[in-house]
């Protein structure tokens, strides 16, 4: 074609219908590498959530793990080989698994295993603890896990916080655990608990563990605090671990009276859906959750489940 000369309709018409047979010969291509309808809804950009149930106390943890990231398209959906994957879980407390304020080490393990089923470089487990970090990872079980699948656990130092412009609302310039910002792919995966000021601790709130500095000095106007984080943090999934939940006396709890089974996982790409979703196990309405309000506000994502593709199995 000469890009000189003016195009008459009749040869724009041909070219219109080349490019188009083309068009549909990559799209069918795609199709075939994608043939799980939620992974077509998700190559159209179209966020999901998935919901798994565990119908008996002794489910495997470890399958359902997997069949909500199948739901999802498949943990290579998210996690590509030669990656570095940070799990950033919530080990804030030196708490035994049963009282359920910290994530399950069953589900830690499941996730870190399947990002290295999918070929990752390294799987790096990150948390900034409140009480003593050699001490909570111990007890929490993510030391043993750790050591089980070979994932390098990351222990909180000042060497590894750096000053960062988090441009949020009331949040400028803080201390970030490098660890994580410096991931190619990042899994939040929060325990779903009760919290004294922010009413839950779900996936915004756990960015918490991701920063360092005077984080008590931030449970002032808590709930713009905790949007400011999970603006400036955005992981490639969430996923909630509401096996055990914490649904009174959170969020250290410490008694199995605070504890309520769930034997759910919550997977979302949208954080805000992820929250929203684990606050209905609560009996609580995501509207009346001032963070998950004000993140929906912000447009960092919905509680509009019907926007959304959603999936809901059990094992």
């Amino acid at each position: 074609m000469n890009l000189d000369q003016p195009i008459i309709r009749r040869e724009f018409i041909r070219n219109l219908l080349q490019l188009s047979g083309y068009v549909a010969f990559i799209g069918a291509a795609r199709l075939n590498l994608f043939d799980l309808p939620e992974a077509k809804a998700m190559t159209a950009n179209k966020r999901f959530i998935v919901e798994g149930v565990g119908q008996t106390d002794n489910f495997s943890v470890k399958d359902l793990v997997k069949k909500v990231f199948d739901a999802a398209g498949g943990i290579r959906q998210f996690v590509s080989k030669g990656d570095v994957v940070v799990i950033k879980p919530n080990i804030s407390w030196a708490r035994p698994p049963h009282l359920a304020a910290t994530t399950n080490p069953e589900v830690l393990q499941g996730v870190v295993e399947l990002c290295q089923d999918a070929g990752a470089k390294k799987v790096r487990i990150a948390d900034n603890s409140i009480e003593d970090a050699n001490f909570c990872f111990t007890v929490s079980g993510a030391a043993a896990i750790s050591k089980k699948t070979g994932a390098e656990l990351i222990y909180p130092s000042s060497s590894l916080m750096r000053e960062m412009k988090l441009q949020g609302h009331r949040l400028d310039v803080w201390p970030v655990f490098l660890p994580v910002v410096e991931a190619d792919k990042v899994i939040n995966l929060p325990v779903a608990k009760d919290h004294i000021l922010s009413n839950l601790t779900l996936g915004m709130k756990n960015w918490f563990g991701a920063i360092g500095g005077r984080r008590g000095s931030l449970h002032k106007d808590i709930h713009s605090n905790i949007v400011d984080l999970a603006q400036f943090f955005k992981p490639t999934v969430t996923l909630i671990d509401a096996t055990r939940i914490i649904t009174r006396n959170g969020p250290s709890g410490g008694s199995t009276s605070d504890v309520a089974k769930k034997n759910t996982l919550i997977l979302s790409d949208d954080q805000v859906a992820a929250d929203a979703k684990a606050s209905l196990l609560f009996g609580k309405r995501p509207q009346d959750i001032g963070y998950i309000k004000l993140a929906k506000k912000r447009g960092l994502g919905t509680y509009d489940f019907a926007k959304l593709l959603q999936k809901k199995v059990d094992v």
